[in-house]
Parts: structure tokens; C-alpha cells; sequence
């Protein structure tokens, strides 16, 4: 049984306010990987009118979030140029800009947050925590939500022996401080999201820990992300490979959400949907 959380009053998202004493399911966060080489999808979506297909596809199948990055961040990747980010994203971030549900950036480069505030996207989401430079002041001036991601290391040497003394602590303490980072400098509280980042330099072990102690995460009045959807740690413990883990993700995902996380970020809309539905009409009896 899940220990007690605490339940945040509301996300200001762009042209979105997500308020949770209104709503009795989560978010699903659709994923859309304009990339040709990330962990899981590399390739599928990497051109313009792919990348909109699935769009289509994730808000079709109940997506009220859709999550755009063009770098990918798997462990040992290459940093991206700016410039080839920028000719990934932002045709695709202009053409759903005016979509009918929340749409995020996946970035972590100050002047991508920059282009794509400027067209209107509702949200950042940083894998950095808004560290790289000038990043807080990009997002600070406008009314954009954030997601403040924990990682350890970089994506090149994350995974080069991670090591935590105790990884909920550590974890939990560096995005506190990431929070009150971003206070200090003017940005809302109510426009923040917090993301402890399984798979983002963890072990199976710290991955999982951190899935069965989720809660804690969810101690602040912040938003919490869950981003499991077909991690290696999946693999590992079912032995499938990345197109074969949706069942893996899904329950994962759930017990996140038993635990009090209020947006998942998934690959598989659809089936993270049904599972929603069935927990979300469960609450009402309770």
C-alpha cells in the first residue's frame, strides 16, 4: 500500500492550468521523439509529417500533454548543435502550437526555450533543471510551466558507475534546491514540476527504490513527473526488448501513480490510458 502524499493545488502550464482539486486522474504525457537516434523510437518521427502522424496519434488516444525533444538524452549520446535543434523542433513545435492539449519541450539549451516561448509552447522540460546557462532567465519572464529533472553527471558518463549514499535523499534534496533556485529568481511556484529521472545516472537498484518509495517525492506541493516508459531497468527485470516493454511501462507507470505522481511522461498512450481510466473510476469508491 502507498504511504501518504501530498497533493498539489495546481499547475499553471502556458495556456493550461492543471488544477488537482479538480481532477481525479493524472496526466498522460504523450512522448515525440523528433530524433533519428533516441533510445526507443530513434528514427520513427524524424521527419515533419511523421513527427505530426503521432501527434495526431498521441492526443487521439488521450494524451493531454505531448512532450517534443529533438536530442536525444540516452546514456553515451552526443551533445546536439544548437542549430540542428533548432531545424528539428521548431517545425514541428510550429505546427501544434495551437494544439488542443499542453505542449512541452524537451530541451535543455537557453536559446530552444527562448524560440520556442516566443511561438507559445506551454511548457519546458529540462533534464538540466534549468543549470545550463542562461536557461532561468529564458523561461523566468513568461508563463510557461517547468519541469526540473534530477540527473546525475551528464547524459555522456551518467550511467559510468552512478553512486548515491542514499538515493532518495539526494535525489529529493537536489530538487528541492532546484525549486527554491528558481523562486529566487521570480518564477512561480504553481508553474513548477518536479521529475526524479530513472534511468538519468541509476542503477536498476536506485530506479527501483525510487519506484517503491515514490511518495516521498510527492512530500512538497509540486507536481511530480514520472518518466519510466520503456527504461533499460524495464528490460532488465522482464528481459524484453525496447518494443516489447509496454506492459513493463504501464504497470511501472501505475504504481507511480498509486504513489502520488501527477503526470506520467509515456510512449504508450493508449494503454497507459486504459490502466488510467480503470484507477481513476477505483478512487471514486474509496
Amino acid at each position: 500500500m502507498s504511504k501518504q502524499h501530498i497533493t498539489p493545488v495546481a499547475w499553471r502550464c502556458g495556456r493550461f492550468h492543471f488544477d488537482w482539486s479538480k481532477r481525479t486522474s493524472p496526466l498522460v504525457m504523450g512522448i515525440l521523439n523528433v530524433t533519428p537516434d533516441s533510445f526507443s523510437d530513434g528514427g520513427d518521427y524524424a521527419t515533419r509529417d511523421a513527427a505530426l502522424r503521432h501527434a495526431e496519434q498521441l492526443i487521439g488516444d488521450g494524451a493531454e500533454m505531448l512532450d517534443i525533444g529533438g536530442e536525444s538524452s540516452r546514456p553515451g549520446s552526443e551533445p546536439l548543435s544548437l542549430q540542428e535543434e533548432l531545424d528539428r523542433v521548431m517545425p514541428v513545435l510550429e505546427a501544434l502550437k495551437d494544439a488542443p492539449v499542453a505542449i512541452s519541450v524537451d530541451t535543455y539549451k537557453a536559446k530552444v526555450m527562448k524560440a520556442a516561448i516566443d511561438l507559445g509552447i506551454d511548457c519546458i522540460n529540462d533534464i538540466w533543471a534549468l543549470r545550463q546557462p542562461h536557461a532561468i532567465e529564458a523561461v523566468a519572464n513568461s508563463s510557461c510551466g517547468v519541469i526540473l529533472m534530477h540527473m546525475q553527471k551528464d547524459p555522456q558518463t551518467m550511467q559510468f558507475d552512478p553512486h548515491y549514499d542514499n538515493v532518495m535523499d539526494e535525489v529529493n534534496g537536489f530538487l528541492m534546491e532546484r525549486c527554491v533556485a528558481l523562486e529566487e529568481e521570480g518564477i512561480r511556484r504553481d508553474r513548477i514540476a518536479i521529475d526524479p529521472g530513472f534511468g538519468f545516472g541509476k542503477t536498476l537498484a536506485h530506479n527501483m527504490t525510487m519506484l517503491a518509495h515514490f511518495h516521498q517525492f510527492c512530500q512538497h506541493d509540486f507536481p511530480v513527473v514520472a518518466g519510466i516508459s520503456r527504461k533499460s531497468s524495464l528490460g532488465q527485470i522482464t528481459g524484453r526488448d525496447m518494443k516489447h516493454r509496454v506492459t513493463a511501462s504501464v504497470s511501472a507507470a501505475l504504481m507511480a501513480i498509486e504513489r502520488g505522481a501527477k503526470i506520467v511522461r509515456v510512449h504508450d498512450v493508449a494503454e497507459t490510458m486504459d490502466a488510467v481510466k480503470i484507477w481513476s473510476a477505483a478512487q471514486e469508491y474509496l
